[in-house]
């Protein structure tokens, strides 16, 4: 761990000594793309409005095939789960182009060779996050309701809330939808020169104990085995993380680079 901290001293201020802008600058770029990034989640939020009760559907699709009642306790719960319905599927319309301007303010700070990235960066980045969505609507969610309400609470009667049910929906929707992103963090990491494959590969037992109690901490069920299933594509993700690594160093480029003989 020490020899990470001191490689991101040295990556850092080597960034800095790249001719770039000055703090004022950089505030003033910060402020622009963060108004860019606010406009386009609310225009987003208006198109995802107007489709509020179609993107609820999809989110109470699993409780229906299930044949689990929503509740309500407050006369405003419907109107609320409209708008937080919205609000996040506003966020997944606009979320390339808030990566873009994401993009577009730490790209001063890179080099020429590594500008380039951008497109795989947002298609990996938005691939990856869909995957993950996908993988806890289709297969986690499911199994989850289905063991905590149909075998842990069939004595009783459950009366689920349209808040309770929403929040443990985006949870792990969410979740493991940022947690698939590992790559791009390890991409970034390597292309700074913080962590390389060999690091990766030789602190691969740490980052497995880290997997699996990541994975037992967001794991909606309590058993071993569907732990074991939530960490297996997080390792699969690593796996491909440490190719990622391999090919985003700075020395492996530099190397490429060189002239031969």
């Amino acid at each position: 761990m020490p020899d990470v901290i001191e490689k991101a001293r040295e990556a850092v201020h080597e960034r800095a000594e790249l001719p770039g802008m000055s703090l004022m600058e950089h505030l003033t770029e910060l402020r622009s793309r963060l108004i860019h990034s606010v406009v386009a989640l609310l225009i987003g939020f208006c198109v995802a409005y107007y489709w509020h009760e179609q993107l609820f559907n999809i989110v109470q699709r699993p409780m229906d095939q299930l044949h689990y009642q929503l509740n309500i306790t407050h006369p405003t719960d419907g109107l609320n789960i409209y708008l937080k319905t919205a609000l996040y599927g506003g966020g997944i319309l606009a979320a390339p182009y808030i990566l873009y301007q994401l993009w577009l303010f730490i790209s001063p700070g890179m080099y020429k060779n590594e500008k380039k990235f951008v497109v795989p960066f947002m298609a990996a980045t938005v691939l990856l996050f869909f995957s993950g969505a996908y993988f806890g609507y289709r297969w986690v969610l499911p199994s989850a309701l289905h063991v905590l309400i149909g075998e842990f609470g069939h004595r009783f009667n459950a009366i689920i809330t349209i808040d309770e049910y929403t929040s443990f929906f985006t949870a792990i929707i969410f979740g493991l939808g940022i947690t698939f992103e590992l790559p791009i963090l390890i991409f970034f990491l390597s292309l700074f020169g913080i962590v390389d494959a060999k690091f990766l590969a030789r602190h691969a037992r740490y980052a497995i104990l880290i997997i699996f109690v990541i994975a037992g901490i967001i794991c909606p069920l309590p058993d071993p085995l569907s732990m074991c299933l939530f960490a297996a594509p997080m390792l699969v993700l690593y796996g491909l993380s440490i190719g990622v690594a391999y090919v985003a160093h700075p020395a492996r480029r530099k190397k490429k680079e060189l002239p031969a003989g």
